[in-house]
């Protein structure tokens, strides 16, 4: 089989114009969406991403050209419309880096009667309309995950086509460039160079020895992280909110619900209540069944099957960074599944290209309708606050936080009752919680 390179100009004009078409038909309706949740103390609320020479003044800090990205945005208009089209601009770009990527992992990884073109289309769509991907793309806090994988994604696919000693240097510099601005964007991009060995283990082994730049580039990166304040203040506070060991049992739990939840596009929440755990019960520890099951068969497949265990691997892969030692406030979040969405879209495209033979088209198409109306109503609950808050507690009734800000919804909308009815839910489930508490104070009315 000879190797093809992954490269999008090679893509037919119909398969992007379809990608493009289909993105913009699931998407669409965010762009009517309001600032949500962290948006306000990210990007509304914050004068260090209201200007240019505000966000300069701030520096440095964490995730810089994250929030560069936010300045340019709030610079060209405050509305939360820009924004929104940004981070749809960049879904479409990774959308397009997605296809590239697959094309490669086919060509390299599947059987001779392979189409790299038809697995990187499927795979594509897959991965443009998955309604987990919203929270990475119409919830505006989610461009911390698109843009570094837009970054993240460029810099496997520059390396990727290096083709021949001649063309060696530059492409591996950009690759270079973009590792580190992906890093700039969000830490977790440092998963890249383990990304990158993992492709060419499975696509083209003997050049593993040429990612030295890579690995280089990640070091110095490290480094950097380490040498700030914030950074180190970041990293504090993970270590002090669960030990190590509390937070991989809690982990098993945050994996169980990204499994079993929205890679299935099942009840989507933007704040979903999870449970911490102190000990590995047993009721904990059938939750491993299915990842550990994943993984053996990804080492049972290898040979056989490399396109399969090459997609069970590159899934893991990207949850490792926020499912496994350092603990976050929130045990899990749908935006977690983005960049590892690919392995799965793949896995898919590849079963759909090989086995479904004269239902394969009308396949597509269905799966295409599913997933893009799926996002699209997902999009609809981000149109505002009350709306969201709504479709949160109506999944996670038993936790307080999205009862206060349903609340708070409530309250700034001018329904009194309604607010404070919601206030109560949340101090009914939580007597300690502060901020209902307060929030009823502001409204004139006697806490429970």
């Amino acid at each position: 089989m000879t190797p093809a390179r992954p490269d999008p100009a090679a893509a037919s004009a119909w398969h992007l114009l379809l990608l493009g078409a289909a993105t913009l038909l699931a998407y669409g309706n965010s762009l009517q969406a309001g600032f949500q949740f962290d948006d306000f103390n990210v990007i509304a609320l914050n004068d260090a991403v209201h200007s240019l020479q505000a966000w300069w003044a701030s520096m440095p800090g964490i995730r810089p050209l994250l929030k560069l990205s936010y300045a340019a945005n709030w610079a060209l208009d405050s509305q939360p419309y820009g924004f929104h089209l940004a981070n749809l601009i960049v879904h479409f770009g990774n959308v397009l880096l997605a296809y590239a990527l697959m094309h490669y992992w086919a060509a390299r990884t599947g059987p001779a009667a392979t189409r790299p073109d038809r697995v990187a289309l499927i795979g594509a769509l897959i991965f443009a309309l998955h309604p987990a991907n919203t929270e990475a793309v119409t919830y505006i806090s989610g461009r911390s995950v698109s843009l570094m994988a837009w970054f993240y994604l460029a810099g496997l696919v520059l390396f990727l086509r290096q083709v021949g000693p001649v063309a060696r240097g530059q492409p591996r510099a950009f690759a270079v460039l973009a590792f580190l601005l992906a890093l700039s964007v969000k830490e977790i991009a440092v998963t890249l160079p383990v990304a990158l060995i993992l492709t060419l283990w499975f696509c083209d082994r003997p050049r593993i020895q040429t990612t030295w730049p890579i690995w280089l580039a990640s070091l110095l990166g490290l480094l950097l992280l380490i040498s700030l304040e914030r950074y180190r203040q970041f990293f504090a506070t993970s270590l002090e909110t669960r030990t190590l060991a509390e937070n991989l049992l809690t982990q098993i739990e945050g994996l169980h619900y990204l499994i079993t939840r929205p890679l299935f596009g099942l009840r989507l929440n933007i704040d979903p209540a999870l449970p911490t755990h102190l000990a590995l019960t047993s009721a904990l520890a059938w939750k491993l069944l299915i990842p550990g099951l994943a993984l053996l068969l990804a080492l049972w497949q290898w040979r056989r099957r490399p396109w399969l265990s090459l997609g069970i691997a590159w899934f893991f892969l990207h949850l490792a960074p926020t499912n496994s030692l350092l603990a976050r406030l929130d045990v899990a979040n749908d935006r977690q599944l983005y960049l590892a969405m690919l392995g799965p879209a793949f896995i898919m495209a590849m079963f759909i290209q090989r086995w479904v033979w004269l239902l394969r088209w009308p396949t597509v198409v269905g799966l295409a309708f599913v997933l893009g109306s799926a996002s699209h109503a997902r999009n609809a609950d981000y149109r505002d606050e009350i709306s969201l808050w709504r479709a949160t507690t109506g999944d996670a009734p038993d936790k307080a936080r999205p009862w206060n800000n349903l609340g708070y919804a409530y309250q700034i909308a001018g329904r009194k009752d309604e607010a404070i009815a919601a206030y109560r839910r949340a101090l009914s489930i939580d007597p300690a919680y502060e901020k209902p508490k307060a929030n009823l104070r502001e409204m004139g009315v006697a806490a429970p």
